[in-house]
């Protein structure tokens, strides 16, 4: 079967590095994902097998959805992040883990109050600047981290901080957003 032949030695089981033909680290060239993600989905889509039957396409259309899986979690930096965490045996548990360094707590209650406070486009541009580079820092000690050190419980609080510095960052765009459409309707 040509499908076989096409994703031979590497199985659905495989972690998405394997199945990408990557090195299992952080730091990753984004258009070689994004390049490889393509070959694979070429190579692998059900209509390619329709010729040889049911069960070929069954299997093709299961390589489809585990290449769109583990393309999700290699392009974006936080996934990224948790899955090579979770790899080397040390889980983020987001959502049964929800404790933050004091420091950390106090820099997301600043930035709340700096949301709600802010009255113009020109303090919504601060404050989104100041957590994108607060992203850049985290997104920099997560690969310090983990390519580097092989941290992994170190990388999961990095990776915690960073969730909820994207939550926030969200936030702000939002905010900018409205602000945005509240200017256009004056």
């Amino acid at each position: 079967m040509r499908l076989r032949r096409v994703v031979s030695g590497v199985n659905l089981q495989s972690d998405d590095f394997e199945l990408f033909g990557l090195t299992p680290q952080f730091a990753q060239d984004r258009a070689a994902i994004d390049a490889r993600w393509k070959d694979l989905q070429r190579e692998a889509h059900p209509d390619k097998f329709a010729a040889q039957g049911a069960a070929a396409q069954r299997l093709a259309m299961q390589w489809s959805v585990r290449i769109n899986e583990a393309y999700q979690r290699l392009k974006d930096p936080l996934k990224r992040a948790a899955y090579l965490c979770e790899l080397n045996a040390a889980p983020v548990n987001a959502e049964n883990n929800t404790a933050m360094p004091a420091e950390f707590l106090m820099q997301q209650m600043d930035w709340r109050e700096a949301l709600d406070a802010a009255s113009s486009l020109a303090d919504l541009d601060d404050l989104d600047l100041q957590v994108k580079q607060a992203v850049r820092n985290v997104l920099h000690k997560c690969e310090q981290l983990l390519d580097q050190q092989q941290d992994y419980q170190q990388a999961v609080q990095q990776v915690r901080a960073l969730m909820f510095i994207e939550r926030f960052e969200r936030d702000v765009q939002a905010r900018l957003d409205q602000m945005d459409i509240t200017e256009q309707g004056q």
